[in-house]
């Protein structure tokens, strides 16, 4: 799969929210892409619009998962914040455990550094007082404390993966607001780009109507008649 967003794409993504991108989705017959119990650490991050880079946990095993073998280059777990490529979003399969963490505030900082796009985990982070004031987006499901290796083991990078119930296949992009994060299949991102863009303006035009005291019938969904006047009025906001 491609694992590059066109400039004009990340722009669009940008701009638009994960609620209105599940609604494109369900156009198109996907129903479960955005991820289940995930939220912001910071809630004044900025938007999160990149490929995923994924790194899959499984269960650890005493012998195999001690700080010795943590502190080797080799660690999976410290080499995907050393090889997620520039602009692309760390997707972290745990399971769904809590129980340990998947990442902390040096963690965060140096994926940050590096040029990433943001961190995503059905896992949990520490240090998130830390990881919030780097105003960098990163997503969880609840603050863990206890060391990685005694739930986590790092068994591979950039597979496919799930995360909060969702398939996550490397190059698919992952879009993230205040409220939460979604998955789009990489062969379908400009299209819903696209639509969302003129989905999100429609609704700004929506509400401003709503807001003037008009009712929804006939205006939310669109109908042939709102949509004329929608064009009408997009038409005189571009002069």
């Amino acid at each position: 799969m491609p694992d590059s967003l066109s400039a004009e794409t990340k722009d669009q993504l940008l701009k638009v929210s994960v609620s209105t991108l599940t609604t494109c989705l369900l156009k198109r017959g996907f129903r479960n892409q955005t991820l289940n119990g995930i939220a912001p650490i910071n809630f004044d991050a900025a938007r999160m619009v990149g490929p995923a880079y994924t790194l899959r946990f499984i269960p650890s095993r005493e012998d195999l998962d001690t700080m010795a073998e943590y502190a080797k280059d080799t660690n999976v777990h410290r080499r995907a914040m050393e090889e997620c490529p520039e602009d692309h979003v760390l997707m972290i399969d745990a399971r769904g455990d809590t129980g340990a963490a998947c990442g902390g505030d040096i963690m965060i900082a140096r994926l940050q550094k590096r040029g990433g796009a943001g961190a995503v985990t059905d896992g949990g982070f520490r240090d998130v007082s830390d990881i919030s004031a780097l105003n960098f987006p990163i997503y969880h499901a609840a603050i863990s404390l206890p060391s990685s290796p005694i739930r986590h083991h790092p068994a591979d990078l950039n597979q496919p993966i799930g995360c909060g119930g969702v398939a996550v296949y490397p190059g698919d992009i992952v879009v993230g607001d205040g409220e939460g994060v979604i998955v789009i299949p990489a062969h379908i991102a400009n299209e819903v780009a696209r639509e969302a863009a003129e989905m999100t303006e429609y609704e700004d035009f929506a509400a401003e109507k709503v807001s003037e005291g008009r009712s929804i019938m006939g205006l939310y969904p669109s109908t042939a008649e709102s949509r004329k006047e929608f064009e009408a009025w997009a038409g005189a906001k571009r002069k």
